[in-house]
């Protein structure tokens, strides 16, 4: 079920949340998280109920193992706590490997030894790289004996809360479940209920209104025209930049302020990283829960800068190459995550050196870099990203013909006149949409700089209206980006 539906926003939101708060009213606070936790279930199988049985033997394997390494003490065990978290890892990758690069693994096993090996054509189960690092977070704290709920309802809840079930935020146990059990939360909160439904009203128009526009030309130039001059290729990796982050920051826009209702917050997963000044803060910014995953879980165990510097440069590299693989099954998602991973080590090999550029300069360098690495994480093919990035640096400069008697002595530099980004069906207004993209992600405060100044006022509340406009235009209905990984 997607959030930007009709089914959602007038049956399932109002129904879950009246039910919810009814149970805890009438103090049937077990009943109400059983209801929250089927609830929520029933939200993931509205996609394809199928996947339902794997989400559960997932949540029964993790919790049970979670118990096992949290009281390992206390009993004697025929193996190590190591080698006991050791399992509970290979089994959470193994399941997440087996549907998401089975397939990526057999074409390249049969391209390499020339064999035959027919593909298993597996769907993605929805949300599985999300719950996987969930639950793998869940057993590396509880092998640190971080964790002190145990209760399986508890866990239910924490694994399936519906907002951040399908693309997060990636959250930890211990900072999710002391609110469930805190009494207060279990009262509906009218502040909250405001503050929600203004968050979510952003999200809901980023997605909508702004996403959904900029997913046309990027759709047009990235899958659709065989060739593309300067201005059109500029434009289609412009339009996926902005479309994926109005996209995916809408996703957690709307996540949170519908965990708001619920009188639950969860973190902040965006703090406009366009206006990063290096690739360290833009990876501080962008997908805050997915950076401080792979940072906890993945780059301090393998030394992080502990070890010395080649170690380090290292751990940076496989840090984020494998979080390029987590993305996606493709050699396109490697190679970005590649490119992210010897940004950083170029970047910490440039602070050694105690040079510190323009905040100008280091915006436009950083701002451009995020935007050509964005072409292989979009590009289904390596054809289509060389397409576009043959076209933002090699392709031909068309300016619109209305300017050729204005602009006539720029044809001794090669400059033509005529359809300048027909290739993606643009027009001026695609050019006046990214001009506003820049604006809104580099000059305005965010989503969460609005929360934090949020006050039940009239003018507050005339920011609803932009969940008013979205409503009009739901008939377009989209997937959220973020379901492909």
């Amino acid at each position: 079920m997607l959030f930007n539906s009709y089914e959602f926003i007038f049956l399932f939101l109002p129904i879950t949340f009246f039910i919810y708060f009814y149970l805890n009213k009438q103090h049937l606070t077990e009943l109400s998280k059983g209801f929250l936790v089927f609830a929520s279930l029933f939200f993931y199988s509205w996609w394809n109920v199928a996947y339902l049985p794997l989400i559960l033997v997932s949540m029964l394997f993790n919790y049970s193992l979670g118990g096992q390494l949290a009281r390992y003490e206390q009993k004697r065990r025929c193996c190590s706590k190591r080698n006991l978290l050791s399992v509970g890892i290979v089994a959470n990758l193994a399941l997440l490997g087996y549907f998401k690069y089975s397939d990526f693994f057999i074409e390249n096993f049969n391209l390499l030894t020339g064999g035959s090996l027919s593909l298993l054509h597996l769907a993605l189960p929805l949300a599985i790289s999300f719950y996987t690092f969930q639950q793998i977070a869940y057993l590396v704290d509880s092998y640190r004996s971080e964790t002190k709920e145990y209760d399986f309802l508890n866990y239910a809840v924490f694994v399936t809360f519906f907002p951040q079930l399908i693309a997060g935020p990636i959250v930890h146990h211990k900072e999710m479940m002391p609110q469930f059990a805190t009494l207060r939360n279990k009262v509906i909160n009218y502040h909250n209920i405001a503050l929600g439904l203004f968050i979510f009203s952003m999200g809901l128009f980023k997605k909508v209104a702004i996403a959904d526009t900029f997913a046309i030309w990027a759709t047009e130039g990235f899958d659709v025209a065989t060739k593309l001059e300067m201005i059109e290729a500029w434009a289609t990796s412009l339009s996926y930049t902005f479309q994926l982050y109005f996209d995916f920051s809408g996703y957690t826009d709307m996540a949170i302020g519908l965990a708001l209702l619920f009188n639950i917050t969860l973190p902040i997963n965006f703090n406009s990283p366009y206006k990063a000044l290096s690739i360290q803060s833009f990876w501080r910014r962008w997908h805050i829960t997915l950076s401080r995953f792979l940072k906890d879980y993945l780059y301090i165990p393998l030394g992080g800068n502990r070890k010395g510097e080649l170690r380090t440069y290292l751990n940076l590299f496989a840090t984020f190459l494998l979080g390029g693989i987590w993305h996606g099954a493709g050699w396109t998602f490697v190679f970005w995550g590649a490119l992210h991973g010897i940004a950083l080590m170029v970047h910490r090999a440039w602070q050694k050196l105690g040079i510190t550029l323009p905040a100008l300069l280091a915006w436009f360098i950083t701002f451009n870099f995020v935007n050509i690495a964005w072409v292989f994480f979009r590009a289904k093919e390596w054809s289509d990203a060389i397409k576009v990035l043959h076209g933002m640096f090699a392709g031909a400069l068309i300016f619109p013909a209305a300017l050729e008697s204005r602009l006539d002595f720029l044809k001794p530099l090669g400059i033509t006149f005529g359809g300048w980004i027909n290739g993606i069906h643009g027009d001026f207004y695609t050019i006046l949409w990214l001009i506003c993209g820049f604006v809104v992600v580099v000059g305005m405060k965010n989503s969460m700089q609005w929360r934090d100044q949020f006050k039940p006022t009239m003018l507050h509340m005339l920011a609803t209206v932009l969940f008013l406009l979205s409503i009009f235009i739901l008939y377009r209905k989209s997937e959220f980006i973020y379901f492909n990984f």
